[in-house]
């Protein structure tokens, strides 16, 4: 955590010495702010609207009038019954919005708005049993680490909103680095873009080089962490060797950046595939919570692992209705 404040710090601190302070009209456009991606509109289509693109105004109008029934159905059926307190002030539902152009997916390719048919590989591999013996068994999400939960996070790229907590970022940059800080998890990520090298060293967020390609900011990463002995390793973003992923990050104005980002895994899909979608500092067209980026502390007062590895004690020795070993 030192560490991690210590990168925060000084990403965050440039902002008032090298800056933009060194840029010009002719250099590259300020991505800065903090920016949110709420949205209803979910990665892949719903299937009632298996062969549609995009909904009419009053298809847009039903689609968020029962957004929070549609965002409840996307939480594991484990989570809906140990969440009781989820409401729509809570999630921020009430007043969340689909994607400016109606879409009825995030993803644009394949245009029928699906994540593309897993390897046979892929279909083959066995998920791993959720393991209650002991705080590394469980998830990193649990653990306040990072975020792999209910399909969406904002600590790990690629930026897909989150259908139940809504994501937010800072974006921090200077003529040699972009700094993305990330609500959940208080996490940041430091791309360089200055033409370095990668160092090759594999990590759980993958390793990110950008480049400019006129006002588009394009950012590589891969080097993601082997981590298929997980749990998790049958998620479309989980951690693998062999994904690559593309993001694109073009202002299109005073409060707008447009977002888009490919990724590519040959031993989870059999193509690439893309998703697109706007983010925003005007949190109120968003209909989500208004004002700065606060810190997430997560680990002070979680008392979540304690508390269910102690259930799981309990259970084992017959003394109580703890958590089920599955």
């Amino acid at each position: 955590m030192a560490f991690r404040s210590c990168v925060i710090a000084v990403a965050l601190g440039l902002l008032g010495t090298a800056g933009l302070s060194a840029q010009t009209k002719a250099g590259p456009p300020n991505l800065q702010g903090v920016w949110t991606n709420g949205t209803l509109t979910p990665l892949t289509r719903p299937t009632d609207f298996a062969d549609r693109y995009a909904l009419t105004k009053a298809e847009a109008a039903e689609f968020e009038r029962t957004g929070f029934e549609r965002v409840m159905k996307t939480v594991p059926e484990l989570d809906r019954m140990t969440a009781g307190d989820l409401n729509d002030t809570y999630l921020d539902t009430a007043a969340l919005k689909v994607v400016p152009d109606r879409r009825t997916s995030l993803i644009v390719d394949p245009p029928n708005g699906m994540l593309p048919p897993r390897t046979s590989a892929a279909q083959q591999r066995p998920a791993r049993p959720l393991s209650y013996d002991d705080p590394e068994s469980r998830t990193l999400h649990e653990r306040c680490l990072l975020s792999f939960n209910f399909g969406g996070s904002s600590s790990v790229p690629p930026l897909v909103p989150n259908p139940v907590l809504q994501d937010f970022y800072r974006i921090v940059q200077t003529p040699q680095h972009v700094a993305i800080l990330a609500e959940m998890f208080h996490d940041v990520r430091v791309i360089p873009v200055d033409g370095r090298a990668r160092t090759n060293l594999p990590q759980w967020m993958g390793e990110s080089r950008g480049h400019w390609e006129g006002d588009v900011l394009v950012v590589e990463t891969s080097n993601f962490a082997d981590k298929s002995n997980y749990w998790w390793a049958t998620s479309w973003r989980a951690s693998r060797p062999s994904m690559r992923m593309v993001e694109r990050f073009r202002r299109i104005d005073a409060e707008t950046l447009d977002y888009e980002f490919t990724m590519t895994d040959p031993t989870m899909f059999t193509r690439s595939w893309t998703a697109k979608f706007p983010l925003t500092t005007n949190q109120k067209a968003r209909g989500v919570t208004e004002g700065p980026l606060y810190e997430y502390a997560c680990h002070e007062g979680n008392y979540a692992i304690v508390n269910v590895l102690k259930g799981a004690r309990a259970q084992e020795a017959g003394q109580g209705d703890g958590p089920s070993r599955r």
